[in-house]
């Protein structure tokens, strides 16, 4: 097999995507479905109110040897948590995927113990995505405000991720990056994924300054992964040499065996396709050996979600 051929059989586990039925499915979406949604971070979300279930991802994904794939939860109606990871065992029982769960639960609510054994208990689940209260921008204030990266309760509530046995899906903009870069030095012995890239939304030399400083403190931290993932912009089109020299440099930062390829699928599909996407991902890794490759597309997913 040459490397071409070697390339294109590729293994991947998709280490981030979603689900959803807006149509016959159980659950409820506010930010699909409500009459008036908040924005998006990526603009226009007209095209997201639709069915996505495995048949959807598996023609989507077609021509990449997609071999397992890791489920986010997809913030249906916080009083749905449960009922969100029920339902996907449910398609992991008649389609073969989702292979993991990550599922969502509080970590500072007085029910946060009850709902995480709840959800730990369900055999797919392998983290939690709790996302902290952030700013809404770069220069706005959350004074004292439940929930936060400040609020005690939330910081103690990391404790019970380690008692369950859970990993960590942490999800901030980037002007939160070094203040989680504080909370995951607390947690050495937490297993923790950055999700979306950081969110390197700012493009200009201030914006990725910015980003530069909080990846590189989050890199620091040896339990700290990083998905590369949702490089894409409010305004404009996907980028492949911008996006290339982020990845990149989030590749060094973090080293071979903390990052791992994801699609995002259906959030990023606003701006490119998944063939497409891929197709990318294994063009910016060109110069990588075969060995490394694997390790982004496939390994590094399968230990921290372990798969294998």
């Amino acid at each position: 097999m040459d490397e071409t051929d070697a390339m294109d059989d590729l293994p991947i586990i998709d280490a981030h995507h979603h689900l959803w039925d807006l149509e016959r499915g159980p659950l409820y979406y506010p930010w699909l479905q409500d009459a008036n949604p908040e924005p998006h971070f990526l603009g226009d979300q007209s095209e997201l109110p639709r069915v996505f279930l495995p048949e959807d991802y598996r023609r989507a994904a077609a021509g990449h040897r997609v071999v397992g794939t890791v489920h986010v939860e997809a913030e249906c109606s916080r009083t749905q948590q449960v009922d969100e990871t029920r339902w996907l065992t449910a398609l992991h029982a008649q389609y073969g995927m989702p292979n993991a769960i990550v599922a969502h639960a509080w970590v500072h609510t007085p029910n946060a113990e009850e709902i995480l054994a709840r959800q730990a208990a369900i055999p797919l689940v392998r983290g939690i995505r709790s996302k902290p209260v952030t700013r809404k921008s770069r220069t706005a204030s959350l004074p004292g405000v439940s929930g936060t990266m400040q609020d005690p309760a939330w910081r103690k509530g990391l404790d019970l991720l380690r008692r369950f046995g859970l990993s960590w899906d942490l999800r901030v903009p980037t002007w939160h990056l070094e203040e989680a870069a504080t909370v995951v030095r607390e947690n050495p012995d937490l297993a923790i994924v950055l999700n979306h890239t950081g969110f390197p939304w700012d493009r200009s030399p201030d914006g990725l300054a910015m980003w530069r400083a909080g990846m590189r403190a989050l890199a620091a931290s040896p339990n700290c992964f990083c998905k590369l993932s949702c490089l894409c912009l409010l305004d404009g089109a996907w980028n492949y040499d911008d996006n290339r020299a982020l990845v990149l440099e989030t590749i060094e930062l973090f080293g071979i065996d903390r990052c791992m390829f994801a699609s995002n699928f259906p959030v990023d599909g606003v701006r490119i396709s998944f063939a497409a996407m891929f197709d990318d991902f294994k063009r910016m890794t060109a110069d990588f050996s075969y060995s490394d490759r694997r390790r982004l597309f496939h390994d590094n997913a399968a230990r921290f979600y372990r798969l294998d």
